[in-house]
């Protein structure tokens, strides 16, 4: 049954005490984060993105997760803040020139060298392994070291120029605390937009009142054009615009009467009327109207003209 032949048990043999906590190894958990996707569990291929708070990811990984927000996928949580592609960046990574990758190992009989980066900080030179400070910037998605970033100040991104704040560099694989700071950026980020977008739907609706209101109202420029043109009427009346062709053939009494009369005044219905053979026409055009002396005729010349209706039978 045990314990005979002359042994004896020792205490930590028969009484069973707490468990130790288990030490995550160091190393595997820097490969785990620098190499492999935060969401799928693959290794990291371009395009390779970040999401705000600094995790590795491939596109296409967070594509069909979009696609796909089923809640039986655990790995799912560590992409809950993810919302549209708008909230993570592509990064522009530098390669690292050391790095050999599947080349070396085509026989299968060659150590992977897991420590050594696949990328390099494009300004410092130090690799992207974990074990330096790496963070990128949401506007360009350049990747830098934070020492190069430290040595090397300026308000303009390294490698392509684009101006950048403090707001905007987001660490990579960052501590407890780094990830605290981030998400509290994002969701002030977020609040900020909204109520961007709250301020603006009233102002479109305004501006759409206006514009339906401006229809039916006269614009200004048709009043404008109004006082213009009644202005430019007056002088025009002043110096005397000729009357309507048709209005003196077919009322050249009137237009005779406008002349004949001592007032020189406007007519009060409208502009002032005179008549053709004062005015500056040739006399084949002035022999059209009977106010010319060419058609007037003597009583014996002129014809008795009797109007034929059916009524006068």
């Amino acid at each position: 049954m045990g314990c005979d032949g002359g042994t004896i048990p020792k205490r930590h043999e028969l009484v069973k005490g707490p468990k130790k906590v288990e030490k995550v190894d160091k190393d595997a958990e820097l490969v785990a984060q620098w190499n492999y996707c935060t969401l799928s569990q693959e290794i990291l291929r371009r395009p390779i993105v970040a999401c705000e708070l600094g995790r590795l990811y491939n596109k296409d990984a967070v594509i069909e997760f979009l696609l796909d927000r089923s809640a039986e996928k655990a790995l799912g949580k560590a992409a809950s803040h993810i919302k549209s592609m708008k909230s993570v960046t592509e990064l522009k990574l530098s390669d690292n020139p050391a790095w050999e990758g599947d080349r070396g190992n085509t026989k299968g009989d060659k150590h992977d060298d897991l420590q050594r980066a696949r990328f390099i900080c494009p300004v410092v030179g130090l690799e992207m392994n974990g074990r330096h400070r790496f963070c990128f910037l949401r506007g360009c998605g350049c990747v830098f070291s934070e020492r190069a970033l430290k040595e090397i100040k300026a308000e303009v991104c390294h490698t392509c120029g684009a101006t950048f704040q403090e707001e905007d560099i987001v660490v990579l694989n960052g501590t407890k605390e780094d990830v605290e700071v981030l998400r509290k950026r994002m969701d002030e980020r977020r609040l900020r937009a909204k109520q961007e977008k709250k301020t603006k739907k009233p102002k479109a609706a305004e501006a759409l009142s206006k514009v339906d209101g401006s229809e039916d109202l006269p614009g200004p420029s048709r009043v404008k054009s109004g006082k213009a043109e009644d202005a430019g009427l007056e002088p025009r009346e002043k110096k005397g615009a000729p009357a309507p062709r048709g209005a003196a053939l077919c009322f050249p009494a009137a237009a005779a009467s406008g002349t004949s009369s001592g007032k020189a005044g406007k007519a009060p219905g409208g502009p002032l009327k005179r008549s053709i053979a004062d005015s500056e026409e040739s006399e084949t055009y002035k022999s059209l109207f009977t106010t010319h002396s060419s058609a007037k005729r003597s009583k014996e010349e002129s014809a008795h003209w009797v109007t034929h209706t059916s009524y006068c039978f």
